[in-house]
C-alpha cells in the first residue's frame, strides 16, 4: 500500500521523512499544499481540509498510512524508523541538549489538548474513560519535569485535580502501594531516582 506524505510544497519539516522513506524504499506519494503569492500568502489550500480530515489534531506534515494517520514530523519519523528497525538503540542519547528545544515545542501541544478537552469533564465527555488515564500519567509527567508548563491551561489543571480526587486513585496515592517516582528506568537522565 502506497503511504502519503502531506505538507507543503517545500523541504521543510517534511524533507527528513521523505529522505527516510526514499531510503527505506518505501511506496509514498507527496500530497502538496500550495501557499499564495504575497502579500496575503493564502493557505486557505490547508485551512479549508484541515478540519476534515478525521484527526483529532490535524497537523503538517501529516503520513498516511492505509487507515493511520500520523501528525507532527518527529511522530512519523519514529514511525517510518519503526518499521524499518532504524530505532536507536543507545541508552546514551544526551536528554540534557535536547530539553530546550523540547519545552520550546511543548505549550503548543498542551494548547492542543487543552484546546481538544475544552470545557468537558473528561476527554471523552462526562463519562471517564481510559483515555483520562493515559493523558492523567503523560500531563502529570510533565508536571513533574517541568512544574510550570501547565500554569496556562486551567482546565488541564483542572482535570488532574479531578483524576487526583476520584476515591479509589486518592486512596491508591495514599497508599504504600503509590509509585510517586521513578518515573523513568537507571539509564534516562530525567526521573530515574525514587524519592525518600
Amino acid at each position: 500500500m502506497t503511504m502519503k506524505l502531506a505538507y507543503w510544497d517545500i523541504r521543510g519539516l517534511a524533507q527528513p521523512a521523505r529522505l527516510l522513506l526514499e531510503y527505506t524504499g518505501t511506496k509514498y506519494e507527496d500530497k502538496f499544499y500550495i501557499c499564495g503569492e504575497a502579500p496575503d500568502y493564502d493557505k486557505s489550500c490547508w485551512f479549508d481540509e484541515k478540519p476534515t480530515l478525521g484527526m483529532d489534531f490535524p497537523n503538517l506534515p501529516y503520513l498516511e498510512d492505509g487507515d493511520r494517520k500520523i501528525v507532527q514530523s518527529n511522530a512519523i519519523m519514529r514511525y517510518i524508523a519503526r518499521k524499518h528497525n532504524l530505532w536507536p538503540t543507545s541508552p546514551l542519547l544526551n536528554q540534557d541538549k535536547m530539553k530546550p528545544g523540547y519545552l520550546q515545542m511543548l505549550p503548543d501541544v498542551l494548547k492542543q489538548f487543552s484546546d481538544f478537552l475544552g470545557d468537558r469533564k473528561w476527554f471523552a465527555g462526562d463519562k471517564i474513560t481510559f483515555v483520562d488515564f493515559i493523558m492523567y500519567e503523560l500531563l502529570d509527567q510533565h508536571r513533574m519535569f517541568h512544574p510550570t508548563c501547565l500554569d496556562d491551561f486551567k482546565n488541564l489543571k483542572d482535570l488532574l485535580d479531578r483524576f487526583e480526587a476520584l476515591e479509589k486513585i486518592a486512596a491508591y496515592m495514599k497508599s504504600d502501594r503509590f509509585m510517586k517516582t521513578p518515573v523513568n528506568n537507571k539509564m534516562a537522565k530525567w526521573g530515574n531516582k525514587k524519592e525518600k
